[in-house]
């Protein structure tokens, strides 16, 4: 039995792959079309959630995402989720409609084809260069001028210990969210490292349940409230999580 579920566990990792690859290549002349001018980005935008509801359906995924509060569709926004899995970046596209840009590591450029549209899309950071870091305000600004929205994982990568249920959040989101005056949008995803963690050999088709917690404003706040800011998003996404898991 133990053979077998290797087996499976191998090929459907391999046919994540293929997933991620397919529907790039069928949209690929329009995809190559909306990353010409900025400008395009919402409708880059929209094919990338298509992209992604594909991969989780041919997963075997479903999802169930419920919401504490609704966004406001002229406003620009700071989304912030804890952080477990690969398909954590499909989830989120799937969660929010309206338009948003992923701040995230540079080392997903080496995925093939996902790499170049991600490369062209993303705000990327080398979170061993300073200076990588201070650019990413910079373009994080010039986003938000557009009417764009943000999405980064705080925790700045997947824990290294699989015990941590929320790994401690770093100050990235929180200082773009003070410094534009955005709102931030706490999201916990209950069941993507059940689901789909890092570990090879582990995983199954299943639901992935999603919760939009209730916004922390930013309005009025300075960098002094940093760190509140900081402890009140990782609490409200750490609760939620210990529900999840009360729930299953």
């Amino acid at each position: 039995m133990r053979g077998i579920k290797i087996i499976f566990w191998s090929v459907w990792r391999v046919w994540l792959y293929v997933l991620m690859t397919i529907p790039i290549l069928i949209m690929f002349p329009f995809l190559v079309a909306s990353i010409l001018t900025e400008s395009c980005y919402p409708y880059f935008f929209k094919m990338a959630r298509i992209w992604a509801k594909v991969i989780l359906f041919g997963m075997g995924f479903y999802y169930k995402i419920e919401k504490d509060q609704e966004l406001e569709s002229h406003k620009s926004y700071m989304f912030v989720a804890n952080h477990t899995s690969m398909v954590d970046i499909m989830l989120m596209l799937v969660s929010v409609k309206k338009p948003f840009v992923f701040v995230g590591k540079k080392e997903l450029v080496k995925i093939p084809l996902f790499g170049f549209f991600y490369k062209r899309t993303c705000i990327l950071v080398d979170r061993t260069n300073s200076r990588s870091k201070h650019g990413v305000f910079e373009r994080a600004q010039k986003r938000i001028d557009q009417g764009l929205s943000i999405c980064i994982f705080p925790e700045g990568g997947v824990p290294d210990d699989e015990s941590i249920v929320l790994d401690h959040f770093k100050d990235g989101a929180f200082r773009l969210a003070i410094d534009h005056q955005l709102p931030i949008v706490p999201i916990a995803f209950g069941d993507n490292k059940k689901r789909y963690s890092y570990t090879i050999f582990s995983g199954s088709p299943g639901l992935l349940r999603v919760k939009i917690l209730p916004f922390i404003e930013t309005e009025g706040k300075t960098m002094a409230d940093k760190n509140s800011l900081k402890d009140q998003a990782w609490k409200v996404i750490h609760k939620q999580l210990q529900l999840f898991e009360s729930k299953k």
